[in-house]
């Protein structure tokens, strides 16, 4: 079970990183990053996927919702935003609107300075 669960986060981390369509502009670097958009901002934010994290009841995560906003990916709060943990995220990946362990936890930090879409 733990296994399967561990696979399922893998592969929405996957997901994450290769299938969205919003990708850094330039940069230099051939592969694709995620851009996140910021709603509380209004404004984009170029990122990396770093690692995926073990879900720690209690510990603080960040909704990131997959297909929305201009960028194919969004979330409530950015860099200076009480609320913001610094890019430790979680997708609802089993749709439940709760956060539990058979969802996708991942480190992707914001890289400034944002930018409008």
């Amino acid at each position: 079970m733990r296994r399967s669960i561990v696979l399922l986060g893998m592969v929405a981390v996957l997901v994450l990183a290769l299938a969205v369509p919003a990708f850094a502009r330039g940069k230099g670097n051939p592969h694709g990053q995620p851009v996140v958009y910021v709603t509380s901002q209004s404004l984009a934010y170029d990122s990396i996927v770093l690692t995926d994290v073990p879900f720690v009841e209690g510990a603080p995560y960040q909704l990131l919702e997959i297909g929305e906003g201009p960028t194919g990916l969004q979330t409530e709060f950015g860099p200076g935003d009480m609320g913001y943990v610094g890019g430790r995220w979680w997708v609802d990946v089993n749709g439940d609107g709760e956060m539990g362990a058979e969802d996708a936890f991942f480190v992707c930090p914001l890289l400034g300075p944002g930018f409008t879409p």
